[in-house]
């Protein structure tokens, strides 16, 4: 008789996971943009088609930061479509009566960190059961609201300076609309600062901990329910920032604005590697989570694939990104 003999496990390198888990992600993006470049060349690599994408991606970006920080926390923020059109609204209704330009450059993120701060006491004073329901609210309200002072109509005619950063760009020598957005600097400053007030700061540890384990965070002498106030808060301000990115871009304020973009939000987190449970995600993969939405529309686009399959596909890729999320939650809970 022969003994029977174990199987070898091989140990996996956990430095290498853990890069593969935080910036695997980039990998995709780099692989989706060669393989439009081989089929579209010409198209595909201009610097006009590949300034439009950053530009048109902006405010779906700024939206993905502040979703990223709800998500961390296992929450979700169903309100940041209708708050972006509320303050779209308000700044192009503002600057139209002519209030000076500083002062409508502000009324965005005030409006969303208002509406923000309104979530987090409705999750955390009012104990409602899930911030779905309390999101889901404001959702309807800041909508209602957005028809309510526009009475249905766009409003248009904004100041230049408020035009400006939806719109300038820096050519380095390449014609307008070719060259580098003022828009994209926008969210590159705001994802460095997201990224150092989590990862730099106690607030930001404090935040992962609450996504974590919302009981040990509690017991350890975390104030849960003031933390998750400032979360809310921080997402109602990119969705504020958001608003004044596009009204710029547009020169104007339309109440339909928005309407399903929490839902593309949310898509480009997951893709990005967070995760719906909380506790898990980095700003790197919120950002290429943006690129992968926006490159693969941009792709479809020019090989003149029909809407209607793009919606589908776009539906099976984020299918497939909770899938994998799910996938990796069950791998981590054996190891």
């Amino acid at each position: 008789m022969t003994e029977a003999t174990a199987p070898v496990q091989r140990k996996s390198n956990p430095t290498l996971t853990k890069f593969l888990e935080g910036y695997g992600i980039i990998f995709v993006v780099i692989a989706m943009m060669l393989v439009l470049a081989a089929i579209k060349p010409d198209v595909f690599l201009s610097s006009v088609n590949l300034t439009n994408i950053l530009k048109q991606n902006a405010s779906l970006a700024l939206l993905a930061l502040g979703m990223y920080v709800v998500i961390v926390t296992a929450g979700i923020d169903l309100s940041v479509g209708s708050i972006m059109a509320l303050s779209m609204v308000a700044l192009a209704i503002a600057s139209k009566a002519g209030i000076p330009w500083p002062i409508v450059l502000l009324i965005g993120p005030a409006i969303g960190l208002a509406v923000g701060f309104v979530n987090g006491i409705g999750l955390t004073v009012l104990k409602l059961p899930h911030p779905f329901i309390m999101t889901l609210g404001t959702l309807n309200v800041a909508r209602g609201l957005t028809f309510l002072i526009s009475n249905g109509a766009p409003v248009s005619g904004l100041q230049e300076e408020v035009r400006f950063i939806g719109q300038a760009y820096f050519g380095f020598g390449l014609a307008p609309p070719a060259g580098l957005p003022a828009s994209l600097i926008l969210v590159l400053v705001c994802a460095v600062s997201l990224w150092f007030f989590l990862q730099r700061t106690n607030m930001g540890r404090h935040i992962f901990a609450i996504g974590g384990n919302p009981y040990a965070a509690r017991v350890s002498g975390i104030n849960v329910d003031r933390t998750l106030v400032v979360v809310y808060m921080i997402s109602g301000f990119f969705a504020g920032l958001s608003g004044l990115l596009l009204a710029g871009r547009t020169d104007s304020g339309f109440p339909n604005a928005g309407i399903g973009i929490e839902l593309d939000a949310i898509a480009a987190v997951i893709i990005g590697g967070a995760s719906f449970f909380g506790g898990r995600g980095t700003v790197i993969g919120v950002l290429a989570g943006v690129l992968i939405m926006g490159i693969l529309r941009n792709g479809l686009n020019i090989n003149n694939v029909s809407a209607f399959w793009q919606q589908i596909l776009i539906g099976l890729v984020i299918i497939v990104a909770v899938y994998i999320d799910v996938l990796r939650r069950k791998a981590g809970s054996r190891s």
